[in-house]
């Protein structure tokens, strides 16, 4: 095991942490994730393969050990609860909105497919083109793009749904980026 190896997935550390607390809803759970990614990557370093992705490697086993919770949590009887972050803002009514927003968009979030919220996580949070989510997720450019369409438009029906204000609240949903 090199350092260099160690030190690139160092470099990583902030993107998996944003991809694991977009993931989990939350940044305790998420930096548990993180540690344990990091944990099984070190123990496990011998079998990324020279040539790849170091960070698609990384992302995968993250979601892996992700979706091992949710099905043993399941199994349990569990449920994944989402906490909500402190907005700032000075206007105690643009603060109450974004809130608001956030919440249901959380929610909705949390309700998507596995599958689905990955794809919008990697695309709209961690900002990857669609051709570099497809590379981390191992699977064709028109599988991300459909999912990340079913994702958004689940998101987009969420939100139209919430209650409304005077004002439009907007909500962004994704990231233009070219493939």
């Amino acid at each position: 095991m090199t350092d260099e190896r160690r030190q690139q997935i160092v470099v990583l550390l902030p993107r998996l942490r944003r991809f694991a607390c977009a993931l989990t809803g939350d940044a305790e759970r998420g930096d548990d994730l993180v540690q344990e990614t990091c944990v099984r990557a070190l123990a496990k370093l011998h079998q990324w393969q020279s040539g790849t992705r170091l960070d698609s490697w990384l992302f995968k086993i993250a979601q892996n050990l992700w979706f091992d919770r949710i099905r043993a949590g399941k199994l349990r009887g569990e449920s994944v609860l989402i906490d909500t972050v402190e907005i700032a803002g000075e206007d105690g009514r643009e603060v109450t909105e974004s809130r608001l927003t956030f919440e249901v968009v959380s929610a909705a979030l949390e309700k998507l497919p596995p599958d689905q919220k990955v794809v919008l996580v990697l695309v709209c949070v961690d900002g990857l083109s669609y051709k570099e989510a497809a590379e981390v997720l191992e699977i064709p450019i028109g599988t991300v793009m459909s999912r990340l369409a079913r994702g958004r438009r689940s998101l987009a029906e969420a939100a139209s749904v919430a209650p409304q204000t005077t004002e439009p609240t907007r909500i962004a949903t994704h990231r233009v980026r070219s493939v």
